[in-house]
């Protein structure tokens, strides 16, 4: 080991930021998870984990040797068996297992990062294929260009030579962004999310705290991401160059934060919460690349563009391309490792237009994005369009509507006693899907138990409260007039939501009011068993489709007719009997 007298304190350096961006997959987790509904948890967690699973493997038999151009391209280009020390000065000398563990979780990033923008209608056994693809192909075809000693890094124009790109903007967050944006146009948008005049409606993260520990785990990874790319700390030079990373990593992040609070807080009235991650994960995707080249004044500039940039392109793909992306992946990842990767030619210390004047290396950058989105647009849609032809990329409406998690994994729910919720587009949509489900899901029966149960003469009365459509309720007094029921109360209800007029917006979309007009029947029995009237009402009721209506069984005490006196079971009984 007398030839490499640091390789022990590099190597540690390198294997702990390799830990780090690994716990980045946590991070995306929560953020996808909680930015999308409850009843598709367990399908997004399940794509995050298995991502990296599958990806792992692929990236060590096929990727790692096409991306660091080894002599043999299977499992690394190394024997299969040994570890040795690698002595190319492109990374450093570490040995070669440690190199390609940290290149293994960079290249997982690239692939998990298209979940979050293809969330909650993309077929499982789909994900899992182009993930490997990603993993295997097409990021290590790109990642050579730019690292590993391919055409992007010799690149030479107007005396300026090599494309940079630090630690991923481009090679590791933009390609996952365009093939997020790829992905999720070829999707289509999630049910319910435009209106027939293409007007976006907020389909809202069911847990905002959830998002916001993932986006506080990925920026604690990002210690890890861009200093760790140093792939070494043994010397003067790398501890003043890591310091400075450290620097204008976090400056970018929390000056995008900040923006972004900033932006949405004058445009929507109030600081969008979600938003404002988006803006801190943007502003850390932007510094990426440039996180070596630039001083902190530049990275808080460049913060700034990011936190501004995120919140009108939020609002362009959701308004005006009508590309549905649940967690603003394409916004945070492909539009600002883009700008971030331009950045370095603008802002950097040698070589910036803007800090010396000379174009090269802005002209070089913006070769790199080009060609780098061309490639990874075509190759991606090549693959999905397969895809689709074949395994299919979409589920059906049916299991997009109910939850991905039971259809797709056999879970129930993600959470305990979780039920979907459903908003009246989402009712409409199934309707004019023609989506049935079974009538005990359509017509669901909750029973409300009391400590006492009967009057003194031990009849026992129950309440059976219905709540279903308007247009139902003729069907439904037939029903119970065929049984020997002929006393209900009738009133019309509306479903509960946000007051009219205080206009609330979620990532840039106003947030629906549903107030769905319904009928609420309230009938007390003891002559007739309650089981009839349930089995009655069903059947009456039972369309197949969502909004059929809930029944709701309680046990009652006494009853007292107010004009005789009569109690008990007496007071329900008309003249006639």
């Amino acid at each position: 080991m007398e030839n490499f007298p640091n390789l022990e304190l590099d190597t540690m350096w390198l294997l702990i930021g390799a830990a780090l961006v690994y716990f980045m997959q946590a991070g995306f987790a929560m953020v996808e998870t909680g930015m999308t509904r409850a009843k598709n948890a367990g399908n997004i967690v399940m794509k995050n984990m298995m991502d990296f699973a599958c990806g792992t493997p692929a990236y060590w038999i096929i990727g790692y040797g096409i991306m660091y151009g080894t002599s043999n391209l299977f499992f690394g280009g190394v024997d299969f068996f040994s570890m040795k020390i690698s002595s190319n000065s492109m990374f450093g000398n570490v040995p070669t297992w440690a190199h390609m563990v940290f290149n293994t979780m960079f290249c997982a990033t690239a692939a998990t990062i298209v979940s979050g923008a293809m969330a909650e209608r993309t077929k499982f056994k789909s994900y899992i294929v182009y993930s490997i693809v990603i993993s295997a192909l097409i990021y290590p075809i790109e990642g050579h260009w730019i690292w590993g000693g391919g055409w992007l890094s010799k690149l030479t124009i107007l005396g300026w030579t090599g494309f940079r790109d630090y630690a991923g903007s481009t090679a590791v967050h933009m390609t996952g962004g365009i093939c997020a944006l790829v992905g999720a146009a070829m999707l289509g948008p999630r049910i319910g999310k435009y209106d027939k005049n293409g007007k976006p409606h907020a389909i809202l993260g069911h847990s905002i705290t959830l998002a916001c520990l993932g986006t506080f785990i990925l920026w604690f990874g990002w210690f890890g991401f861009n200093p760790a790319s140093s792939y070494g700390l043994s010397s003067l030079a790398q501890a003043l160059d890591v310091s400075n990373i450290y620097m204008t990593t976090n400056l970018a992040g929390a000056c995008a934060a900040v923006t972004t609070m900033c932006v949405t807080w004058v445009r929507y009235g109030k600081p969008d919460v979600s938003m404002t991650m988006n803006g801190a994960l943007a502003g850390l995707v932007a510094i990426t690349a440039g996180c070596s080249a630039v001083d902190p004044w530049a990275a808080a500039i460049i913060g700034i563009v990011s936190g501004t940039l995120v919140v009108f392109s939020v609002e362009f793909f959701d308004k005006i391309a009508k590309i549905d992306d649940p967690a603003g992946a394409i916004s945070v990842h492909c539009v600002n490792g883009a700008w971030g990767t331009l950045a370095v030619g603008l802002f950097a210390r040698d070589g910036g237009l803007f800090t010396t004047g000379q174009w090269g290396s802005f002209l070089v950058q913006l070769v790199g994005v080009a060609s780098v989105a061309a490639f990874v647009g075509v190759a991606i849609w090549i693959v999905f369009k397969l895809e689709d032809k074949t395994l299919g990329l979409r589920v059906s409406a049916a299991e997009e509507i109910g939850g991905l998690d039971l259809p797709e994994h056999g879970l129930a729910s993600g959470y305990a006693d979780f039920m979907p919720q459903y908003t009246a587009v989402d009712i409409q949509e199934a309707q004019n899907a023609g989506i049935t489900i079974p009538v005990a899901q359509a017509v669901p029966v909750t029973t409300v138990t009391s400590e006492k149960s009967s009057d003194s003469k031990n009849a026992k009365f129950s309440k059976v409260v219905i709540i279903t459509r308007q247009n139902k309720f003729d069907q439904l007094k037939g029903a119970m007039n065929a049984i020997g029921i002929t006393g209900m109360t009738v009133i019309n209800v509306m479903g509960c939501g946000m007051q009219k007029g205080a206009s609330e917006y979620y990532r840039g979309s106003p947030v629906d009011i549903n107030l769905l007009p319904k009928i609420k029947v309230e009938i007390v029995v003891s002559k007739v068993p309650v089981r009839t009237v349930i089995e009655a009402a069903k059947k009456a009721l039972y369309t197949g489709h969502i909004g059929d209506g809930k029944i709701f069984v309680y046990n009652v005490e006494n009853v007292v007719k107010v004009r005789t006196g009569e109690e008990g079971y007496a007071a329900l009984q008309s003249e006639d009997d």
